[in-house]
């Protein structure tokens, strides 16, 4: 059993490589983690996400929380235990999931009441109710509770949002050390918010500071604004956030939208983003997004990617995956996400050997264009 610390191992420009150690592994930064939202890693069983290096994967609080419930997954063994997975786990706050039942929800300074987009049922989150929660389910690393506004709110919203959130992240914080969570060897991160406003950002990143958290998240980006903005408050915060710690920007993205950000000192990422789209038959490689269920590829019977190792690059073609998704068939929608999320961490994999080889400028200058683009390969 490891108690949790950061080790920054290599820094090329601003991207760096660094070791998380938890209880349940160490992990290699910068990493990207899969999206287990209700314990399942969807059309992934444990034993392939291990097959495709898979170091950590992220579960979600609220959902959790609603079904089967964290204190049967407590009695469970924890995340580890019910979902039998042995790497580390991390969860979120449920922030952004209660910022987005709008109508169904209502803050107040206390916490947020609202009703279960399930059955209705009303429920109410506190910060410390959030930490208790996470404690529960066992998670590595647990989120503290926040509120995340929507992209085209206001700055006078965003101001009293982030005030709100600073108090949260006080109250989250103090009850995490009340309840000795760090005797249970897990970790708590605060989540930088303040929109696309830098002062706002720069005064919720020095107030978490102050509180010393494990790590820094990065919320309220990936929201609807430009990526241009995006980049331009991860490379703002970049000398503001501790550089012993580690970063997490949360729910981002596309590849290129990962590699500017290993740019801008990013170490942690999540996205749904390569198992929904390859459900739909939309394909990440290194030449670019293959629409797999395009005509073109009927008769085709080459891999996905002749280079890439995954299972489904190795057994089937893509005329088989192809057939199979416009089948609506369960195992064209696993083979195409074996491979997207093989891809997702074979690009951390291959950024972090970059950077602790000195070379990420030249990675960066050969694959941010076409990590960047959009249209399908041909």
């Amino acid at each position: 059993m490891n108690d949790y610390k950061f080790i920054l191992e290599k820094q090329s420009g601003n991207a760096r490589a660094g070791l998380i150690y938890t209880p349940h592994g160490v992990i290699e930064t910068p990493i990207f983690m899969p999206v287990g939202t209700v314990a399942s890693v969807k059309a992934m069983s444990p034993k392939e996400l291990i097959e495709i290096n898979a170091q950590i994967i992220l579960a979600n609080t609220y959902h959790c929380y609603l079904r089967p419930g964290h204190d049967f997954i407590k009695k469970a063994g924890g995340l580890h235990g019910f979902m039998s997975w042995e790497k580390p786990v991390l969860t979120d706050s449920g922030g952004f999931q209660v910022m987005s039942l709008a109508g169904l929800r209502k803050i107040t300074p206390e916490g947020v009441r609202f009703q279960s987009h399930i059955d209705g049922s009303y429920h109410f989150f506190t910060p410390e109710k959030v930490i208790e929660i996470q404690n529960s389910l066992g998670a590595d690393i647990i989120m503290s509770f926040d509120e995340c506004p929507p992209f085209e709110a206001e700055r006078k919203y965003i101001e009293k949002s982030l005030n709100l959130t600073l108090d949260w992240a006080k109250r989250g914080k103090f009850a995490f050390d009340k309840n000795n969570s760090k005797n249970n060897k897990q970790a708590l991160f605060g989540i930088v918010q303040g929109g696309i406003y830098e002062d706002l950002r720069k005064n919720s990143a020095e107030a978490l500071i102050e509180m010393d958290f494990d790590g820094y998240s990065i919320g309220g980006l990936a929201v609807g604004e430009p990526k241009e903005e995006m980049y331009r408050i991860t490379s703002f915060l970049n000398p503001i956030l501790p550089i012993s710690k580690p970063r997490y920007l949360m729910g981002v993205g596309t590849p290129g939208n990962i590699l500017q950000n290993i740019a801008n000192g990013i170490d942690m990422f999540d996205c749904v983003m390569p198992t929904r789209n390859a459900r739909k038959g939309s394909i990440f490689t290194w030449q670019g997004k293959m629409i797999i269920k395009a005509a073109r590829y009927k008769d085709d019977l080459n891999p996905i990617d002749e280079n890439c190792p995954c299972y489904a690059c190795r057994n089937f073609s893509r005329a088989y995956i192809r057939h199979l998704i416009s089948m609506e068939e369960i195992l064209g929608m696993r083979l195409a996400t074996i491979h997207s999320l093989h891809f997702y961490l074979e690009l951390t994999s291959r950024i972090r050997q970059s950077i602790l080889e000195n070379n990420f400028d030249e990675f960066y200058k050969t694959y941010i264009n076409v990590l960047d683009e959009i249209v399908d390969i041909r």
